[in-house]
């Protein structure tokens, strides 16, 4: 059986945008790092009667900077906007729309989609990465970066309603910790095979629960059941009644927690066993002037 690389789209994510200045990737063997554990080791896993090719890990493979320490932070921020802290301090914002609730300066900003409640366009100077999830020439975004103990990709999903836009969203992957976390974005259709593999396991997965502006809560149901994640975050609450309604498609698979507090800690040693979704303080209120 002949070996190969990890597909070019989910490791060697190199077109990186000309305001992002990547860090080098450590050695391979050096004891503050730790091979990715996030990205997909084969191929033709969904298609029968093909033989299963797993990756070589011969070529590059994305190191995740430990230093002794897992737990990751996480807080709800409004919208689709969540602010993660690594075990290293690195501070990420998603779907960054100029403003948190919190008084931080993120480290890092991730822009799923060009639309005014998801991207802006005067970020603070003093933000360091600015990571939109499209390219205005049509072309996918594309990003490989590593930011302290950190690694972020991305992979990009069509854009289908009211003006048609193809890679027009991204589904950022977070590594930190040990941990896999990934925000989908505005996600419009269902993840096909390939989106599935190029972006892996996901401990945690960040989801539009609208019901309508993304997609349905029966999608968002297929979605969750393929990638089987530990914690689901919802955000994108657009209505009075879309919290309830996406619980009810949950039904008894999922635990449902409401803690009080309004930051979230998490490691590999702490997630549930059984998938859960975490409703943050903030998350299930309607704001109706976001889109």
């Amino acid at each position: 059986m002949k070996s190969f690389c990890l597909p070019i789209a989910a490791l060697a994510l190199a077109l990186i945008s000309p305001s992002v200045n990547a860090q080098s990737a450590a050695q391979p063997g050096s004891p503050d790092y730790i091979p990715s554990t996030c990205l997909a080791v084969a191929q033709n896993i969904h298609k029968q009667d093909v033989p299963v090719r797993f990756a070589s890990f011969s070529g590059e493979v994305p190191l995740v900077k430990t230093n002794g320490k897992y737990d990751v932070t996480i807080s709800f921020q409004g919208h689709s906007t969540y602010l993660l802290e690594s075990p290293g301090g690195v501070k990420i914002a998603t779907d960054f729309a100029g403003w948190l609730t919190d008084p931080v300066t993120p480290d890092v900003v991730t822009m799923n989609q060009a639309h005014s409640s998801h991207y802006t366009r005067n970020p603070d100077p003093a933000i360091k990465h600015v990571l939109p999830g499209w390219r205005d020439d049509g072309q996918p975004a594309a990003y490989r970066l590593q930011v302290e103990d950190v690694v972020i990709r991305n992979i990009t999903t069509d854009l289908v309603r009211f003006r048609p836009m193809p890679d027009g969203n991204s589904v950022f992957i977070f590594e930190m910790g040990g941990l896999c976390i990934g925000h989908l974005g505005h996600l419009h259709k269902r993840l096909s095979d390939a989106q599935y593999t190029e972006i892996g396991r996901l401990d945690v997965v960040m989801v539009a629960i609208d019901g309508g502006l993304t997609l349905s809560h029966i999608s968002v149901r297929e979605v969750l059941d393929r990638l089987r994640s530990s914690v689901v975050l919802p955000m994108h609450v657009r209505s009075f009644d879309a919290m309830p309604r996406f619980l009810s498609y949950l039904g008894d698979d999922f635990a449902i927690e409401r803690p009080k507090e309004r930051k979230l800690t998490l490691s590999l040693r702490t997630l549930p066993k059984r998938p859960t979704v975490i409703i943050l303080p903030g998350v299930a209120s309607y704001a109706p002037s976001y889109d």
